[in-house]
This record gives C-alpha cells, structure tokens and sequence, in this order.
C-alpha cells in the first residue's frame, strides 16, 4: 500500500506533528522542566531573573520536542511492532523521514539561538546537550541501560543553569545532575515496563529487559539514591525546613509509586511513571518556598 495515501494536507497535517513532537502530551515536559526549575532557583539563591528564566522555559519545550522528533525517528522501524506507539505518525507514514528531520533540525536551531543569549560558558555547554539529545535514542540498540543516557539528556540542563546565572558549575549542580540521572533511570524504567512484552519480542533492549524481577527493587533503589543526593545538596546548600518536606513530600510518591507497579500491569505502571511530575513538582515548591526572599 502507497504511504503517502494515508497522508492528510494543509492544516489537517497540524495534530500528526503535535504528537510528533509530543506537545500534545506535556508529561515529558514537566519532568524536564522541574530539574530546570531546580537549578535555576538554587543557582540564583532565589527568583531567578526573568530574562534567564524565560530562556529556559521555552528551551525546555524545544528540546524535548526535539528529542520526541528524534526518537521516533531512531525507532520508526520499531514503533508500529509496539502496542503502545504503533500508531505514531512516523511509524504510519504520516510524516516522512525528511520532514522529521527538518523540524528535529528546526527545533535545535531554535533553542541553540536562544542559549546565546547567555554567556560563552551555557553555548558551550549546550553542545553537549544536543550532542545527548541525538544519541538517546539510538542507544536502545547497543546498550540495555538507554536510561542512563536519557537521565544524562534530561539532567544536561541543570549545569547549563548554573553556568547561565553563575558562569560555573559548583559542585552541588553535579549532586543535583546526579540526583536527577538516578531519578530519570527509576520513572524511565516504570515507562519501559509498560512495553517489556513488545520490547523483548523484537529485542529493544531496556533497564526494564536488564533488571527483569528484580525492577522493583532496582527502582526502589534508584529512587532512593535520588533521596539521598538531594538530601546531600539541600544540606550543603543549607536549604530549609520547606525544602525537606518537599524532599519528604518526594519519597511519599515513590512509596505510592511502587504500590502501583507492585503487580507490574502495564496501566498501573503507565500511572506510576505519571505520578513522577508531582514528585519533582514537590522538589521544587520545597526548594522556591525555601529560598523565597525575605524583607530586608
């Protein structure tokens, strides 16, 4: 069957390349923005300036359009295999490889446009988050630990906060980018169990393939470690009592979290992974509220 026939015109086109980009669904978003949001607000020691701050936002929603572009991209041979993607609009032909290009190109071009508007130190830096952003996706491939990869894409962010305000990278911005790698990895596997079936049957590798039986545990233990790093920055930092209870807040969720995938069914485990934008919600109330300035 010709493709191209499935292929709507005009502004018909318009929903194919919202979900292409994913701005239909923001969940990925949020769980980009918040660690952002963490880093800007410590790096400021306070409300960061507006013109910074504004920068970031909008670099959030360019870059993760960017990686959706990207990644459907990588796994346009795999998606239409997999329950839960099988309809994606490059998996079905609805958009062509040389348009995903063009706006993954687009996209980048964009958010490199607005990091110079910062200093020297963030550009530099920025590189290597493209850098992260491409090869995500295609580390499903040669790698059962593809998480770790995007935890290091969804945490690039911090330090380039830190460089954007500060002009450096002190060493409580790599506790923050480690605490939220670990983090990344725990709610990336809860969104992997939702496709181990599919994934093992056509052999995409994962942390959910990796860990098999012991997920669980592993996650427990990832979610933990998230705990204790940012623990470890909030007392270095000597953040106050709002923060701790954003922290306490967090490790509330997670409790909820491995309730749900306790059975490990793929609707429960799709909720769990959810529930992972008010735990880094949460972080950063704690971390605003705690650094909310005071008059003089």
């Amino acid at each position: 069957m010709d493709r191209t026939l499935l292929r709507p015109t005009g502004l018909s086109r318009l929903p194919d390349f919202l979900h292409l980009t994913r701005l239909d669904r923001p969940i990925g978003t949020w769980l980009l923005m918040w660690p952002t949001l963490w880093a800007l607000w410590v790096a400021a020691a306070g409300i960061p300036e507006r013109r910074v701050l504004l920068i970031f936002i909008a670099g959030v929603y360019l870059m993760r359009a960017a990686g959706c572009v990207v990644n459907d991209y990588a796994d346009r041979h795999f998606d239409g295999h997999v329950k839960r993607t099988k309809d994606r609009p490059l998996a079905t032909g609805r958009i062509t490889e040389g348009e995903a290009q063009v706006v993954f190109a687009a996209l980048v071009l964009a958010a490199f446009v607005l990091v110079w508007f910062t200093n020297l130190f963030t550009v530099m830096l920025s590189l290597v988050g493209v850098v992260l952003a491409f090869i995500y996706p295609f580390m499903k491939r040669y790698t059962h630990l593809p998480q770790l990869f995007l935890g290091a894409a969804f945490s690039w962010a911090i330090p380039m906060a830190f460089g954007a305000v500060l002009g450096e990278v002190p060493f409580e911005a790599w506790l923050l980018f480690a605490a939220n790698v670990t983090w990344t990895v725990a709610y990336d596997t809860e969104y992997a169990m939702v496709d181990r079936d599919d994934d093992l049957r056509i052999g995409i590798k994962s942390t959910a393939v990796l860990f098999g039986h012991a997920d669980r545990l592993m996650i427990a233990l990832l979610q933990g470690l998230t705990l204790v790093l940012l623990a470890w920055a909030g007392a270095r930092l000597a953040l106050g009592a709002f923060f701790w209870l954003g922290l306490a807040a967090m490790a509330a969720t997670f409790v909820h979290q491995q309730a749900l995938i306790r059975h490990r069914e793929r609707n429960r485990c799709f909720q769990a992974f959810l529930n992972n934008h008010w735990s880094g919600l949460l972080v950063f109330a704690g971390i605003a509220l705690a650094l909310w300035p005071t008059a003089g």
